[in-house]
C-alpha cells in the first residue's frame, strides 16, 4: 500500500506542515530565518492531497510558499530548516533560502508567474520522453495576474502536455482581496483554452485527493493539461506579519482548519502518538540546522580561470 494511502500518514503529513512552518516563523522572530518567508498555514490539505496522489518521477513545481509542497512531496525537514537558516547543510546549500528550492524531482521558485512556463517545458520533456510522468505546478490566485501564464496555458493546451494546474485561491495576492485584483471566473481562464477544470471548496485531504486523483489520470493517459481549483484560506499572514485582514474572517475559516477535520476520522491515541512523534523531530531538525556551519559565500564564486 502506498504509505499516503493511510489517513494517520496524511495527518501526520499536514501536522509536520504546520508545525515546521509555526517554528519557521517563531525562529524570523528571532533572528534565525534570513531573507524572508511565506508559510501556507491552513491549507496544509491542498499541498497534502495533491502530492499524495502522485508516482515517483512525476515533478512538482511549487512558488514562493512552498514549504508544504516540499514537505509533502518527502523533503527532509532538517535541510529545509537549513536552508531557510542559510546553512550549508540545507537543501541547496543555503543558496536558495525559504523560496528557491530543488530536490530530486522538486522544483520551487518565488518568480511569480514564471513557474509555469518552466512547468510546460518540463511537462513537454516529460512527453518527448514517453516515460508517463506527470508535472504538477501549485499556483496562487494572485499568479493569474501574469500573462507569461496565459502564453503558457495555450502551448500546453496546444501541445497536448501532461500538465496539472493546482490553484490554491486564499483569497487574497499579497494583502489585496480576490475581488479586488481578478476580473471573470477563475474557471473561465482555463476553459478558455479548451483545459479542463474543476473546482471545489474544501479543507478535507481525502476530498482533494478524491478531486486530484481523476486530473492526474487524464495527464497521464495523454489527454493534456489539467486544472483543479482548490478554494482554501491561509491563517498566516502573507509573509512575517504583513496582515490586514480582519481577525474575525481569519477566526471564521479556521472552523474548517484541516487538521482537526482530518484528526476525528482518527484514534485519538494514534493522534497523540503522531503529535509526539513530529514534535520530536522536527526539535531535532531545527536544532541541527542551527548547529551546521553557515554557507561559505566563497563556494558561489568559481575558482580564478575555472569553467563556470
Amino acid at each position: 500500500m502506498n504509505p499516503c494511502d493511510d489517513p494517520l500518514e496524511l495527518y501526520r503529513r499536514m501536522l509536520l506542515i504546520r508545525l515546521f512552518e509555526e517554528r519557521a516563523l517563531e525562529s524570523f522572530s528571532r533572528g534565525l530565518v534570513y531573507g524572508t518567508t511565506h508559510t501556507a498555514i491552513g491549507q496544509e490539505a491542498d499541498a497534502v492531497g495533491v502530492v499524495s496522489c502522485t508516482r515517483p518521477g512525476d515533478v512538482i513545481v511549487s512558488n514562493h510558499r512552498g514549504h508544504g509542497h516540499f514537505l509533502a512531496y518527502g523533503g527532509p525537514a532538517e535541510a529545509l530548516a537549513a536552508e531557510m537558516m542559510g546553512r550549508a547543510t540545507g537543501v541547496c546549500r543555503g543558496r536558495g533560502g525559504s523560496q528557491h528550492l530543488h530536490w530530486e524531482d522538486f522544483y520551487a521558485s518565488g518568480i511569480l508567474g514564471g513557474t509555469i512556463p518552466l512547468a510546460a517545458g518540463m511537462a513537454l520533456a516529460e512527453r518527448e520522453r514517453s516515460a508517463g510522468a506527470v508535472v504538477v505546478a501549485f499556483l496562487g490566485d494572485g499568479t493569474l495576474g501574469e500573462g507569461v501564464v496565459y502564453e503558457s496555458l495555450n502551448l500546453a493546451s496546444l501541445w497536448t502536455l501532461p500538465l496539472v494546474l493546482v490553484v490554491e485561491n486564499n483569497r487574497y495576492a499579497q494583502t489585496t482581496p480576490i475581488a479586488r485584483h481578478l476580473a471573470g471566473s477563475l474557471t473561465g481562464r482555463f476553459a478558455a483554452f479548451g483545459i479542463p477544470v474543476e473546482e471545489a471548496e474544501t479543507t478535507d485531504v481525502l476530498e482533494v485527493r478524491r478531486l486530484t486523483q481523476p486530473r492526474l489520470d487524464a495527464a497521464r493517459a495523454g489527454e493534456g493539461p489539467q486544472a483543479l481549483i482548490l478554494h482554501t484560506y491561509r491563517f498566516s499572514a502573507h509573509s512575517k506579519g504583513d496582515d490586514t485582514r480582519d481577525p474575525a474572517e481569519i477566526e471564521r475559516y479556521r472552523m474548517a482548519d484541516p487538521l482537526p477535520l482530518h484528526a476525528a476520522r482518527l484514534a485519538a491515541s494514534e493522534v497523540e502518538r503522531v503529535q509526539r512523534e513530529v514534535q520530536q523531530d522536527l526539535e531535532r531538525a531545527f536544532a541541527a540546522a542551527l548547529a551546521a556551519a553557515p554557507a561559505s559565500p566563497a563556494s558561489l564564486t568559481p575558482a580564478l580561470g575555472s569553467t563556470p
